[in-house]
């Protein structure tokens, strides 16, 4: 899997390219100016340039000195960098065969010693095979749609495997055709199951199998020097990544405040691409149907009929269609993260729009809660990001936006209101600025400690908040999933160390390393060079942030989170720093979790979302799914009647009448993803009961109304 990410911005004008290397080019194209491929053209290989052997060599000496980790380059190394290499490029393993693995045998041990003299042409050998196989799978592909797709048969017990990363290689030429019958064997049947024609299903797949070809005989030195660096680099950890000239371009724009896009982070997965997390307040978060593990079939421009089939495109590829003018709508077409498999899909229009500041800024709300008697107003602030407006704060402004400023507006508007309690909900912020963090937690803190950043020497930096002024003295819930991290895990770590509050949700993403983006005679490497570490000495790397009360989620673990990535830098601990306790937990939250789950026991919306998240859990232990044209539409019909009877209970819940089918489900919820005003109500349980908790905190020791002094001094980890 490749580990390159890009942020969809603003659009980028291509710049004119000379006449003679246009011609040059066009002649070259195994397809005439109409479109139309020549299944005989020849490949013509890529090789290595000088400036690209001087760039691995300088990468070698980074990743080797100057890296967090201390790893050397040998024989053992140059297996692991040739397996991750073909996962790189042939991760589902339906190109190459045993045979061909064969081939490279001799050279797998030898790629270490290569990699550090410069010497590239192993990698670009490898490189050409694959291109050269996948344009022999794709060319089978198109002769079997050349057949006729109505020659399938859709009538025996055949089934696919859904994820062959782990699977062996096919053994030979032969056994590889039978497993591309079954791919579109599969193609076809995901399409008739959504309701397509056989003469639109075939427009569709030609399309996408010649675009797939189109690019195999485009293929660029660069693209392979940048698959076969990253397999490299990505020895060390998955944030550690080379950057050709062009995605330089593309990052440093990524950087600026003025984005201009969708607002997603994209990675490769396979042949697809794969949306890695949204961009608070940016246009596909706002919309609210994207999701974090969708991947992307197609694309559409609003001034154009067709879509484009994207599977197998080039990361940049895709992300370059994505873009485009302000104002202007993309359409997507996306298996969804919690798909059983590809036959479903859904289509997501987005209007393209500047992701802007303000809207990424802090927001307050207040819930009321009664119980036995007692009333109680709880406020709660919502963090999407840590931000910080840097230009005007450069400039001298003393009103610059940040979260800090903006929160602590929010919190003396919630005291004069009279709140019982705060809770911090810091679901989905997947980071931002590092001072923020910690001038956040200044905020509920006398003065102290915040977190520890240790280098690749062992010198540990500790960043503090020296401000004794406190603006919340009050007792505080912070509300954290799968999606909290980086700088969200700081605070909430912060919070939990100081027993100045409980971590109320699902374990955090784990991001806890910083990195730097260093320049090289070509290109860029963005390399990690620290890590960091909580008051109480462990990492929030790996492990992220344990909840003190876990409520279950509906995202896979096991596809997002650091854990999920290979090569991921482990969990591990230093010394603690003198920070203070303001209270000690312990004697109550034995009380605390066992009144939560009596809540939740008997919370309707609770157990609808446990069964969400149990159907969802057995989808994807699906290892493979039936080519039998019946059994497939009756595996898709049981998912789709699941889905409806959700959605149907948890509208009896808010009194609302039941949809009648799954087409009525989905016109509901787009036209609710295009309301921006409408928030997330499924979920208005999760915060309400952070409240019950609070409450609870409060009925069991009144002590917590206000905690504003330490009642011990400790330097001893958790």
């Amino acid at each position: 899997m490749s580990i390159a990410q890009r942020l969809i911005t603003r659009n980028l004008q291509a710049r004119p390219m000379a006449k003679g290397i246009a011609l040059a080019l066009m002649l070259a194209m195994p397809f005439s100016v109409s479109g139309a491929i020549d299944r005989d053209a020849q490949y013509e290989p890529v090789t290595p340039t000088v400036e690209q052997a001087r760039a691995n060599i300088l990468i070698a000496r980074q990743l080797q000195f100057t890296h967090f980790r201390n790893l050397g380059i040998d024989d053992s190394l140059s297996g692991d960098v040739f397996d991750a290499y073909l996962d790189y490029l042939d991760g589902q393993r339906i190109y190459l065969t045993q045979e061909d693995i064969r081939k490279f045998s001799t050279i797998r041990m030898g790629l270490g010693s290569a990699l550090k003299t410069g010497q590239l042409q192993p990698g670009f050998d490898i490189y050409n095979l694959v291109q050269q196989r996948m344009i022999e799978r794709l060319n089978f592909a198109l002769s079997l749609i050349d057949q006729g797709i109505d020659n399938l048969n859709f009538d025996t017990e055949e089934t696919i495997r859904l994820d062959r990363s782990e699977a062996e290689w096919e053994p030979n030429k032969a056994a590889l055709d039978e497993l591309w019958v079954k791919r579109v064997k599969n193609a076809v049947l995901a399409q008739r199951l959504n309701g397509s024609d056989d003469e639109a299903i075939e427009e569709s797949l030609r399309q996408r199998y010649e675009g797939q070809l189109k690019r195999a005989y485009q293929a660029r030195s660069e693209d392979a020097f940048q698959a076969y660096m990253n397999a490299f680099a990505g020895m060390w950890d998955p944030h550690t990544s080379y950057f050709s000239p062009r995605t330089s371009e593309n990052f440093n724009i990524n950087m600026s405040l003025s984005l201009e896009g969708i607002g997603a982070v994209l990675q490769a997965d396979n042949e697809y691409t794969k949306v890695v997390r949204l961009v608070p307040g940016g246009p596909a978060a706002k919309q609210g149907q994207l999701q974090p593990a969708d991947r992307i079939v197609s694309v559409t421009q609003e001034d154009e009929e067709k879509p484009v089939n994207v599977i197998g495109w080039r990361l940049d590829e895709v992300v370059d269609l994505i873009r485009g003018p302000r104002e202007s709508t993309v359409t997507l077409e996306v298996i969804p993260a919690n798909a059983a498999d590809e036959t479903v899909t859904k289509t997501i229009a987005i209007q393209r729009d500047k992701v802007k500041l303000e809207e990424q800024s802090a927001s307050k709300d207040i819930i009321e809660l009664e119980r036995g008697g007692q009333k109680y107003q709880i406020g709660v602030i919502n963090i999407p990001t840590f931000y910080a407006d840097f230009q005007a704060m450069q400039a001298g402004d003393p009103n610059y936006k940040s979260t800090t400023r903006d929160v602590r507006k929010l919190i003396e508007e919630l005291k004069a209101d009279g709140v019982d309690g705060v809770v911090m909900d810091l679901r989905n912020n997947g980071g931002g600025a590092l001072h923020e963090a910690n001038d956040l937690v200044g905020l509920f803190i006398d003065q102290g400690p915040t977190v520890q950043i240790r280098n690749a020497n062992n010198d540990v930096q500790v960043l503090t908040d020296q401000d004794p002024s406190v603006a919340y003295d009050g007792p505080l819930v912070v509300l954290v999933n799968r999606m909290s991290a980086s700088a969200s895990e700081i605070f909430a770590g912060a919070i939990q160390d100081y027993g100045r509050g409980l971590v109320v949700g699902s374990q955090t993403f784990g991001k806890g390393t910083v990195q730097a983006v260093r320049p090289l005679n070509h290109g860029q490497l963005k390399i990690t060079q620290s890590k960091f570490y909580r008051v109480s000495g462990g990492s929030t790397q790996h492990k992220g942030v344990i909840p003190d009360i876990e409520i279950p989620s509906r995202v896979d673990k096991t596809r997002i989170g650091e854990d999920a990535l290979d090569h991921a830098l482990p969990w591990d601990q230093i010394e603690a720093v003198p920070h203070a306790r303001y209270f000690d937990f312990s004697g109550v939250i034995d009380e605390l979790r066992q009144r939560h789950e009596e809540r939740f026991e008997t919370n309707p919306e609770f157990r609808l979302l446990q069964q969400e998240i149990d159907f969802l859990k057995e989808q994807r232990q699906l290892e493979s799914v039936s080519l039998n044209h019946d059994q497939r539409k009756e595996h898709q019909s049981q998912i789709e009647r699941t889905r409806l009877t959700i959605a149907n209970a948890r509208r009896e819940l808010r009194g609302e009448e039941p949809f009648d089918t799954l087409e009525e489900l989905d016109d509901w919820q787009d036209i609710q993803a295009a309301d921006l005003n409408n928030t997330d109500e499924e979920l208005d349980f999760i915060i309400r009961e952070g409240g019950h908790i609070m409450a609870d905190m409060l009925e069991l020791d009144q002590r917590m109304a206000s905690i504003l002094n330490p009642r011990q001094i400790t330097a001893q980890a958790r």
